[in-house]
């Protein structure tokens, strides 16, 4: 049996996937250059980076007045569908607005306005019962746990985004969301701070006994781990001479793991590791830009290209003698 089967295809695949999350604007300042409103969001990363590779990517998300029409188009014309998507008339979109020190690896927040968020309660429409995968972006973890119990069937596959900030203010809700989905996805901060441990194999351990079978640890500029019981995947980063802008890589990598997934219908331990190389893949064009610019502009071409990269990085013939 090969290490690791590349034989990754690009395309599209009629299975449904529903993604939950943030649409949103953010204000994005880096050594590179700085942005004053730009669309963003979980969901939106999620959505454009599944969308190359499964559809329909069905979308729950909520936005205010302000929300430009042309990019729900731009997302329809992917094959997302927006019936999950609220629109609230009388406020404004959730805002978010950061500045990225020189290591590009950390920002200081410098405003968070959660305008319609602040009043969100996911929905799931009766379009999208039946769905087979579920991907949870990061939000309040009663809001993804609204969703996973409004499905009247278990998607084969659900997995779940959190970060830092719920672990300070909503542990106990965190834990019990933790029991009811397949896979956690967290960088290797926020995994410290779940378990309590330093060691991510320690750390790992101890976060798979809360309830996921499975866990990525994302490690940013050095690649991606993928624990299940006592098996272990490391996938490395693509080395990049400019890195411009990370916001939402963490959701792109996320979109391009899931949309893999739901596209070959396949939840082995071996095909998740494929997912991890199609996130790290579609993460790498994200950061070229700022926002999801680059992710509207990448084909089919690009990705495949961009995957055999990562195929010549990780491959290697040894004899042992």
């Amino acid at each position: 049996m090969p290490f690791l089967d590349w034989r990754i295809s690009i395309g599209l695949h009629p299975m449904s996937l529903i993604t939950v999350g943030t649409m949103a604007f953010d204000a994005i300042e880096t050594p590179f250059g700085k942005t004053d409103r730009i669309v963003g969001g979980s969901a939106t990363y999620v959505a454009y980076a599944a969308s190359n590779f499964v559809t329909p990517v069905q979308q729950i998300s909520i936005v205010g007045y302000d929300f430009p029409q042309e990019e729900m188009e731009e997302l329809r014309r992917r094959g997302v569908q927006t019936d999950g998507v609220e629109i609230v008339a009388d406020k404004k979109s959730f805002f978010w607005s950061g500045r990225y020190h020189a290591d590009m690896n950390s920002r200081d927040t410098l405003v968070t306005d959660l305008n319609v968020l602040a009043d969100f309660d996911p929905k799931v429409p009766a379009g999208y019962q039946g769905a087979e995968f579920l991907m949870l972006g990061n939000l309040q973890p009663r809001m993804q746990l609204n969703v996973i119990q409004e499905l009247t069937q278990r998607p084969r596959l659900i997995v779940m985004d959190t970060m830092n900030f719920w672990m300070e203010t909503a542990m106990n809700e965190l834990k019990i969301v933790l029991r009811y989905v397949d896979m956690l996805m967290v960088n290797d901060a926020e995994a410290r701070q779940l378990s309590g441990e330093y060691s991510l194999v320690k750390a790992a351990r101890a976060i798979l006994a809360m309830g996921p079978r499975y866990l990525i640890i994302k490690k940013g500029e050095h690649g991606a781990l993928l624990f299940q019981q006592d098996e272990v995947f490391y996938a490395p980063a693509l080395p990049l001479e400019d890195v411009f802008d990370p916001t939402g890589a963490g959701d792109t990598f996320a979109g391009g793991f899931i949309g893999h997934i739901a596209k070959t219908g396949d939840i082995s331990f071996e095909n998740m590791k494929r997912g991890i190389i199609v996130g790290s893949a579609m993460a790498s064009f994200c950061v070229e830009k700022f926002g999801p610019t680059r992710l509207k502009e990448v084909g089919k071409k690009e990705i495949h290209d961009r995957i055999r990269q990562f195929k010549d990085l990780v491959s290697f013939d040894i004899e042992l003698s």
